[in-house]
């Protein structure tokens, strides 16, 4: 939604969400906000614990009855594995998306990496549409006056316009930037660094493996080494996703820069950097 600066200022249960890439600080700025009597709503953590919890029970039980010992145990319901997935540490999501590649490198064969992808965006889209819902039981079972909504960077590649228009009738949408050619590239090497699995639109993807396959002289997906694939095609998701977060926020919302959110140190300095971003228009 938009507001004007009064509008904002007398907006007594403040609804929020936080758009941007993976490493731009939507995590910590929500983690923060949790201090100061806000409600935190992770969309990744629900997708884990509501949407996808099924799917990850199913694939960790599969590999745990490979090992005998286990596969024993778990037969008499000896014993029993669940999902702990926490708002900061979204591993066991992340395991399930996977890596695309070489299966005896760990990586995901591109049939079942397609369908896990498929997956993952209907729960995304779920996670979304639950938002009215926790918005409503935030303030009147938890008590929280104000929520943000800490959204999956893939937001913008769903290709699903119902989620944002939600979104933008529900909350106001705040789109968080890298500041500078200079952290865009630091952003890039972390991810590249330590790579972890993503979500890519269908088309995006395809184009991407295709690309990829004939500048490394490659036939098949699983040919292809997890990590390096990972490594290789981050940048061009970055790239790709930047005109349509701000496809997003241009009519939607407003937008911050990530050196913006770096200076917050306290629900004050959140509401100021807000406020001025509301009116400068």
């Amino acid at each position: 939604m938009k507001l004007n600066l009064e509008e904002f200022k007398a907006w007594k249960n403040k609804k929020i969400t936080l758009l941007g890439m993976s490493g731009v600080g939507k995590t910590h700025l929500a983690s923060m906000l949790r201090d100061y009597n806000w409600f935190h709503y992770s969309v990744d953590y629900r997708i884990g614990t509501r949407y996808l919890d099924e799917p990850i029970m199913d694939l960790i039980k599969q590999q745990a009855m490979l090992v005998p010992f286990l596969r024993d145990l778990m037969r008499k319901d000896w014993i029993y594995i669940r999902n702990n997935i926490k708002v900061d540490d979204l591993g066991p999501v992340l395991s399930f998306v996977g890596k695309l590649g070489n299966p005896e490198l760990s990586g995901v064969p591109l049939e079942e990496f397609r369908h896990r992808q498929a997956l993952y965006r209907e729960a995304e889209i779920n996670a979304i549409r639950d938002i009215p819902l926790f918005v409503r039981k935030a303030r009147e079972i938890y008590g929280y006056p104000h929520f943000i909504n800490d959204v999956a960077g893939s937001l913008c590649d769903l290709e699903e316009s119902g989620s944002v228009e939600l979104l933008a009738q529900h909350t106001l949408i705040l789109y968080i930037k890298t500041a500078d050619d200079k952290e865009e590239e630091e952003l890039i090497r972390r991810a590249q660094r330590w790579p972890k699995p993503l979500y890519f639109r269908p088309a995006f993807l395809e184009e991407q493996i295709e690309d990829y396959l004939r500048e490394h002289q490659l036939q098949y997906a699983a040919q292809m080494e997890p990590d390096a694939f990972t490594r290789w095609v981050f940048p061009r998701l970055f790239h790709s996703r930047i005109p349509r977060y701000e496809a997003i926020a241009r009519p939607y919302g407003y937008t911050v820069s990530s050196s913006q959110v770096n200076q917050i140190r306290d629900e004050g300095d959140f509401l100021e950097m807000v406020e001025l971003t509301i009116a400068a228009g």
